[in-house]
């Protein structure tokens, strides 16, 4: 019987958990700081048992982690390299969904020469992302042709029927981190040049993107690109780009609204008293209209969609500002949560798409892989099932002795991502794959 912990129990938790005590090999202990969450998830669930722990305390974090097989990280991705010290320590493996960190991958000759497998990046994006994109690459390759292009797209959004608010957005994961990205730097390579994108203009030229059978979106920029070309071992490409998907018009508002500052993390020290009206002003040009000093400063009219968003977000409204600390992003945040939820029995859905272009000795293709995936109404939204299910069958795969590949990895090696992908087809989570000649 393997011993898995699994740390954090918020939103996109129950898949794995569900999945990995469905196993008769496994014995899952969820922990949490507010322990009625994981209660909530391991209930009915036999090989499943809930602990209070806050992972400050890092004796009990110790503690936990020196009794299992396995680490699971599902908690913000400034404690996963605290896990997985502990987990090195004690001689554990581990697994997460985020995105490498510097001192992750500076203890992969560590974690190699102790026989262990710390995966990371292995959940949506990043993680099915890198599954699907390597299934062609390879393909490709086995075939003689070279990839000079790969442009990669992929975003968690409200099911068109439920596409119902004026912000076109709605939440399946914690808004402040949604927010936070939408002031993250880029840089990609576009015919033969790398591009630095500001955060202050992620937003600025949204590309169309066009998925078959679904619609169009906007396409922009999501983080450094660039380290890519290597991880999937692309040495002749002209273009790499990775972008975040949104509906469309949301560019247009969300560019206005990171220029105003909307989404600074810097804590403010005005919080006490202040409301939502006193805040725009203040963000504003001084004007006592906050809605006109808003405007002003964004250089708009009032029926500017930037400004009819913020109204309908309540943000004009002379009512008290409830957070005891924070930033901008943090009132952001707040307020969209409370106005931007999904209603019962709403869908979210995935969608993630790759487009290469892939030179052949005797011909060029066009080669596409789309996945969308809908939630399941009054069950888990797909952003919680695309998350955690592809981190969840990798520590089983690694618990089992399926993945042997040691050090600090991705889901980049057929061994991994084939039966990753298999078992996720199983469960409707499937990518179509199509190609023309050009």
């Amino acid at each position: 019987m393997k011993r898995i912990l699994v740390l954090g129990a918020g939103l996109v938790s129950r898949p794995l958990v569900h999945y990995l005590t469905d196993r008769e090999d496994i014995e899952l202990t969820v922990a949490s700081r507010t322990v009625s969450k994981a209660e909530a998830l391991v209930d009915g669930r036999q090989r499943g048992k809930a602990v209070a722990l806050n992972v400050r305390d890092e004796a009990a974090l110790e503690a936990q982690i020196e009794k299992c097989d396995l680490a699971v990280s599902l908690l913000p991705a400034t404690e996963h390299v605290k896990v997985a010290k502990l987990c090195l320590k004690h001689g554990k493996h581990m697994a997460t969904t985020s995105y490498f960190s510097a001192e992750m991958l500076a203890m992969d000759a560590e974690v190699k020469a102790k026989g262990l497998t710390f995966i990371n990046e292995c959940g949506v994006d990043p993680g099915t992302d890198h599954m699907s994109a390597m299934r062609v690459i390879h393909a490709a390759q086995a075939k003689g042709g070279k990839v000079v292009s790969f442009r990669s797209y992929c975003g968690g959004l409200p099911a068109p029927e439920a596409n119902t608010n004026p912000i076109g957005y709605k939440f399946s994961w914690a808004p402040r981190g949604v927010l936070v990205a939408a002031t993250n730097t880029a840089k990609y390579l576009k015919d033969g040049k790398v591009v630095d994108c500001p955060g202050s203009e992620l937003f600025a030229d949204p590309e169309k993107v066009v998925v078959k059978g679904t619609g169009e979106f906007e396409g922009y920029p999501n983080r450094d690109s660039l380290p890519y070309m290597e991880m999937y071992g692309l040495k002749d490409l002209k273009t790499m780009f990775r972008g975040t998907l949104r509906h469309t018009k949301h560019c247009e508002t969300w560019y206005k609204w990171v220029k105003l500052g909307l989404f600074d993390q810097a804590p403010r020290t005005d919080l006490q008293g202040l409301t939502f009206a006193k805040w725009m002003q203040k963000m504003g040009d001084g004007n006592a209209d906050p809605k006109q000093a808003v405007a002003n400063k964004m250089g708009v009219a009032l029926d500017h969609p930037a400004i009819v968003k913020l109204d309908w977000l309540g943000l004009f409204a002379d009512a008290p500002i409830t957070l005891e600390e924070g930033g901008n992003v943090d009132i952001m945040a707040d307020q969209m949560l409370k106005k931007c939820p999904f209603e019962p029995n709403e869908r979210d859905m995935i969608v993630m798409q790759h487009e290469f272009v892939i030179e052949y000795p005797d011909h060029t293709e066009q080669a596409y892989s789309s996945l969308v995936d809908y939630g399941i109404p009054g069950g888990d939204s797909s952003m919680a099932r695309t998350v955690s299910l592809p981190v969840a069958i990798a520590v089983a795969m690694i618990v089992d002795g399926t993945i042997t590949t040691r050090g600090v990895i991705a889901p980049t090696e057929p061994s991994t991502y084939n039966p990753i992908l298999d078992e996720l087809e199983k469960m409707g989570i499937a990518f179509d794959e199509r190609s023309e000649r050009l």
